[in-house]
């Protein structure tokens, strides 16, 4: 499974993170992992619930949960923000 390494933006930390996602994987489930290192990165300063969402950070659109990163358009370097 091919990876693309992206920028997210943690507003609660005020940090951005490098994060390799796989691409073929549903942003569902990068959500939550992606959540859940960050979580721990951010020592404590930011903890996920089940309405944690990952979003364009250049135009703040909710990224669709059920598409892939691949389908979503995401690329090497893409910034996302995690709220």
């Amino acid at each position: 499974m091919n990876k693309l390494l992206i920028e997210v933006y943690l507003p609660a930390a005020g940090r951005s993170f490098d994060v390799f996602i796989p691409s073929g994987l549903p942003l569902r489930e990068v959500t939550a992992l992606v959540s859940k290192a960050l979580s721990e990165l951010s020592e404590g300063l930011f903890v996920a619930n089940e309405s944690t969402v990952l979003c364009d950070r250049r135009t703040g659109d909710i990224l669709d949960a059920r598409m892939t990163a691949e389908e979503a358009g995401l690329y090497n370097g893409a910034g996302l923000m995690l709220i």
